[in-house]
């Protein structure tokens, strides 16, 4: 094989790399270099996530349900009619420290400190198990959070296949749900990523009181 043949079998085997490289950038793969975006448990968050599902529960009265925190006390859907409620829907002790600062930051927060608004921060672990992360986090005590046992209640919200879920189909993951006082649900935001979502939830609390 002569020196020009082989240069040429080169070039044309460089050339189909390049385009293979483009159509797998196209496809929404990472260009060369570049980190795929994850979110706090270092899982690869995807570019279009799909939050059909939730935006079906936009404008629809609220499941039922009854909620019981540490001290015993229920919170149930029908009782709290005429109040906004607030529900953090998260995976609770084994999400350290992302939805623990996520509850406290709730219960610290003056602006949701109202007669109007009832803020509850949604957990799966045994009422025995949190104790222990008050222990650790003694500002939890401050929150009220409430135990869904066998996770019955995030079933019904369709919080155990978000995209946040670190246990998808077992735990929810860290979910807002906000409900009108009507018992109409208002506001869905489900965070892979996380954050302290505080300041999304007071406009949204504003915007139902102008109404």
């Amino acid at each position: 094989m002569n020196a020009a043949i082989i240069i040429a079998i080169v070039i044309v085997a460089a050339a189909g790399l390049l385009v293979w490289n483009g159509s797998q950038n196209k496809t929404g793969a990472p260009a060369a270099g570049q980190a795929p975006a994850v979110d706090r448990h270092g899982h690869p968050v995807a570019a279009n996530v799909d939050t059909a599902l939730l935006n079906e529960l936009l404008d629809k009265p609220a499941p039922d349900f009854a909620l019981t925190d540490k001290d015993g006390k229920t919170y149930s859907s029908n009782e709290l009619r005429g109040k906004d409620v607030i529900l953090f829907f998260n995976e609770g002790l084994m999400c350290y420290p992302a939805c623990w600062n996520q509850i406290v930051a709730l219960a610290k927060d003056e602006r949701l400190k109202n007669t109007d608004t009832v803020v509850l921060s949604v957990v799966v672990d045994p009422l025995v198990e949190w104790q222990k992360a008050i222990k650790q986090m003694p500002e939890l005590a401050e929150a009220t959070v409430v135990f869904d046992k066998d996770a019955m209640v995030s079933k019904q919200f369709g919080m155990l296949t978000t995209a946040s879920s670190m246990h998808y189909g077992s735990l929810p993951g860290h979910t807002f749900v906000l409900i009108d006082k009507k018992g109409v649900i208002k506001h869905v935001f489900d965070d892979p990523n996380m954050s302290i979502h505080n300041d999304q939830l007071v406009a949204e609390l504003s915007k139902l009181n102008q109404n």
